[in-house]
Order: structure tokens, then C-alpha cells, then sequence
């Protein structure tokens, strides 16, 4: 490989000229191009340390970027929510993984093209790639730990920086680039790569198998019948599924597929439902609390899903629920604590009217009821979420008063945190639960209540919250992607 060198001490490879684009996918192929070339050259240089042939001088490659630069204040279809820059100037993203994010940024930079009328430049952007990140797809490598190698690896490879690995840019805190540039993308490419590896690790699946739909559950229960809705489309031709991923990225393309265990059981486990155009169907298991699930939607939000709805349990707090009733969440209590340094808690998270419609309209479908019928097993209304699973053994004279005043009719430990999440990323969110206890009216969730429940009711709620996705994927991305999630001056791409 031909090299050349930014400075005495530090060796690259050999520079890509900026060029300009009027085609999104020959634009996305520079990208690759870029990229494959940094991450080529970071693996053979490192592989070649690892082995002991040393360098004397410092390696480094550089993330692709995407620029654009407008000089009109012409006005853009103000029905779009995304697609155009919010002003005139110069907006730049850093780029990784074009390969995996290929029909995202083909979308994103066709719009962008069509909107304004000029060419978007691609070329190098002056962000380091970490070598980390740089080694994650290439199985015959892997960053030792610190002091395991016979160099100092930070003397000679860049590594994750958290001054370009943040979320300064959806929080709105982001200031220019040196060179003026705004932000293009929600998120920097090293942002990206950290959540990359995250969900590898905390889901035991590979990135490139989620989907754009995504279910979150609080319980284990869903989980098989999650895989036998899946082996029932495998079976069916028609149904447009073509794939089932389980943890360890073990794969089944028919309804008889056999997935054998690997005794890995990880934090956060997760399971694709897959179609060919990446449309499917992804339910998580973020276990109990908050911080799993600012966790797991910390990371999911790089890949930009189209809707993400909660399908878990809940205290009803209301005398008139029934164990197995639904919640349509209209309103959270946020009191789960997580996210307030990112998002105070004074800032409202409204409910979304094409994901509550979605999720009413399934129950209907699923229970064969609906109008003033629904109401016998669907209330909707305002979902509290606390950080205390034991909160019932706290003085009730503090936390039942706050409940009654917020007129709350259900209380869990994770909606809220995944709707203020959504909100924050710019991802579409809902809150579909299920009544597993009533613990003010004296029906705490005992064992052997909560089997007799599960058994009825699991597949029933997990059908509901699947029938919801099937219909948002049927909608197109500029009705699904609200405007009530884009703040005044907002990044073009989703």
C-alpha cells in the first residue's frame, strides 16, 4: 500500500481527494471505499505490531465524512420533518460502517440532493478511527488488554476519544466544528462505533442483524413466543420473513430450524425476525429497571429504527383493572431518575398519534373488540415509571399521592426511560402493557398468580405489539418520523 504522512512521526494512507456527488449510491461507494482503506490499513499495521514488527512512527487512518454546503434560505417541503439543513452553511458527519448503514445513507443523501439542488462532497474527515473499533470485524484480531502487549498501544494507535464520543449533537449541546460546520447526522462516527460494539456485547448479536422495528419486553416469557410467531412465518411463504436470529448469531431459515444452545447468556438478549430490506422485527429482553433500558436504547438509537414500542408488565393502579388489561400509554411520570441530566424532567414526551393509533387499532384486531367495547380490557392514560422495584414498602402516603395527582393508571420501571429515550433520539416510541398485579387493592404479583397469568396472556400482548409494527411498516418514513421529534434547528439526516 502506498503511504504518505501528515507529519514526520505519523504515517496514513494514502490520501483520498474530496470529490463532489450528484448520485447518493456512487456517494455511498466513495464511503466504502474510504473506510475499507482506513480499516485495512489499521488492521495490517496492527497485526504486523501484535506479531513484533514494531513501528518507529505513529499509525493512523481517518473516518469518511459527508459534506454539504448550501447558500439559500429557499424553503424545503415543510411537511418533511428530515432530509434538508435548517439553514444555509456548511454540515458535515463523520461516517462508519457505510457497508452496514449502505440503504440509510443512500435514503438520507438522496434526499438530501433532491431538497437543495447540490452536490454533497465526500473525502476524509480529520477523525481518527480508533484501532479498536478499527479491528472489531476482522475475527483473526483483537486489542489486548492494557500492558499485555510488548508496546504502549496509545503511543502508536489512536483509541476512543470522549471528546468525539458523546451525545452533545441530540442534546443540542454540540458547538461548531473549528471550520464552522454544523452537525449533518445525530450522531459522530466514533459515537457510533462505541454503540456498535455495545450492543454486540450486551445482546450476544451482531448490529447487522437488527431491525428497523423494535420490540422491548421486560420478561423471559416473550422470548419463546417470540420464536414460535418467527418459525410460523418461516413456514409461510408469503409472510416476507425470511430469517430468525437468535443469541451467539445463530440463524434458522425454517420453521424446523434447530438453534442449539451455547450457554451464553447475555445481559440484554436479543432475537431478529428478519426481512430482506432489514423491515423486520427485533424484540430485546432489557430485563427490570431504568438503567437497562437508557442502556439498550442508548445504543439501538445508532442504527436510526423507525418505531420502538415497550410490550411489557405493569402494576395497574387503578381498582377497576383486571389482571391480563391492556395500557395505552397517552403520558409518562418520569421518575425513573436516568435520563434527567439529559433530558429534565420538566421537558414533556408526547405521545405519538401514528404509534398510538398503530397500537390501538392491533388490540382491536387481536381481542375481536372494539369502540366502547374496547374499554373492557384497554384503558389509556398516564404510565408512571420508578427506579424503586419495592416502591409499595415506602411510606404510601408520598408516592400514592403522586400517583393520584398525575391521574397515573400504571406504574412500571422502564416506559418512561424508553419513551424520554425515543424522544431524545428522534425514534418513534410506544407504550403497549399488560396488568400483572394490582399491588394498592391487595393483588401482589405471587408465584403462582404470575403462572397462570403468563400462560394466558403473554402470547396474546406480544401478538398486539406485532400486529403494531406490521402497520407502521407499512407506512411511509415522512408520516412514521413526527415532527413533534425535531427540534428548532435539527441535523438533515434522521
Amino acid at each position: 500500500m502506498t503511504l504518505n504522512s501528515r507529519s514526520k512521526s505519523v504515517v496514513t494512507p494514502k490520501a483520498v481527494p474530496p470529490e463532489n456527488f450528484t448520485d447518493a449510491r456512487a456517494a455511498v461507494d466513495r464511503l466504502v471505499q474510504i473506510y475499507e482503506t482506513s480499516t485495512r490499513f489499521l488492521c495490517m499495521e496492527f497485526g504486523k505490531a501484535m506479531q513484533g514488527d514494531i513501528p518507529d512512527t505513529r499509525i493512523r487512518a481517518f473516518y469518511p465524512e459527508i459534506r454539504i454546503t448550501t447558500t439559500s434560505f429557499a424553503k424545503v417541503d415543510s411537511r418533511l420533518s428530515f432530509g434538508h439543513v435548517s439553514a444555509p452553511g456548511t454540515h458535515a458527519a463523520s461516517i462508519t460502517r457505510p457497508d452496514l448503514f449502505r440503504n440509510y445513507l443512500e435514503q438520507q443523501i438522496k434526499l438530501l440532493l433532491g431538497n437543495h439542488g447540490v452536490p454533497v462532497c465526500i473525502g476524509v474527515s480529520d477523525t481518527p478511527i480508533p484501532v479498536h473499533f478499527a479491528v472489531a470485524n476482522d475475527a483473526s484480531l483483537s486489542v489486548p488488554q492494557s500492558g499485555a502487549a510488548d508496546f504502549i498501544l496509545r503511543d502508536l494507535f489512536d483509541v476512543p476519544d470522549l471528546s468525539t464520543t458523546n451525545d452533545h449533537i441530540v442534546n443540542g449541546t454540540h458547538k461548531p466544528a473549528p471550520d464552522g460546520a454544523e452537525p449533518l447526522a445525530p450522531f459522530t462516527a466514533q459515537r457510533v462505533d462505541y454503540s456498535l460494539a455495545r450492543l454486540s456485547h450486551y445482546t450476544a448479536t451482531d448490529p447487522a442483524h437488527f431491525q428497523t422495528h423494535v420490540l422491548f419486553t421486560n420478561y423471559q416469557f416473550y422470548v419463546s413466543e417470540f420464536e414460535a410467531y418467527a418459525r410460523k412465518m418461516l413456514a409461510d411463504s408469503d409472510s416476507g420473513y425470511s430469517t430468525f436470529v437468535s443469541t451467539g448469531n445463530r440463524e434458522i431459515t425454517t420453521a424446523d430450524g434447530v438453534i442449539e444452545a451455547d450457554g451464553n447468556i447475555p445481559q440484554m438478549p436479543a432475537y431478529h425476525l428478519k426481512r430482506s430490506d432489514g423491515s423486520g422485527i427485533t424484540l430485546v429482553n432489557i430485563g427490570v429497571g431504568p438503567s437497562n433500558a437508557k442502556t439498550a436504547t442508548d445504543h439501538i438509537a445508532v442504527l436510526r429504527p423507525h418505531a420502538w414500542i415497550m410490550v411489557g408488565h405493569c402494576a395497574g393502579l387503578r381498582n377497576s383493572q383486571t389482571l391480563g388489561d391492556f395500557v395505552l400509554a397517552h403520558a409518562y411520570l418520569r421518575e425513573d431518575g436516568v435520563l434527567d441530566p439529559d433530558l429534565p424532567a420538566w421537558v414533556p414526551v408526547p405521545a405519538l398519534a401514528e404509534i398510538q393509533i398503530a397500537l390501538e387499532q392491533a388490540v382491536a384486531e387481536v381481542t375481536q373488540l372494539e369502540g366502547f367495547d374496547l374499554k373492557r380490557v384497554m384503558r389509556t392514560g398516564t404510565v408512571a415509571s420508578f427506579d424503586d422495584r419495592n416502591w409499595e414498602l415506602r411510606d404510601q402516603s408520598g408516592p400514592v399521592q403522586r400517583l393520584s395527582q398525575s391521574r397515573a393508571i400504571a406504574l412500571d420501571m422502564e416506559s418512561a426511560t424508553i419513551a424520554a429515550n425515543g424522544f431524545r433520539f428522534r425514534v418513534p416510541y410506544g407504550t403497549l402493557l399488560c396488568v400483572s398485579d394490582k399491588p394498592l387493592h391487595g393483588e401482589l404479583k405471587l408465584p403462582g398468580m404470575a403462572s397462570d397469568f403468563y400462560n394466558e396472556q403473554v402470547s396474546r400482548h406480544l401478538m398486539i405489539g406485532i400486529t403494531a409494527m406490521e402497520t407502521l411498516r407499512k407506512m411511509p418514513l415522512e408520516r412514521i418520523h413526527s415532527r413533534k421529534l425535531r427540534s428548532f434547528a435539527e441535523t438533515a439526516f434522521l
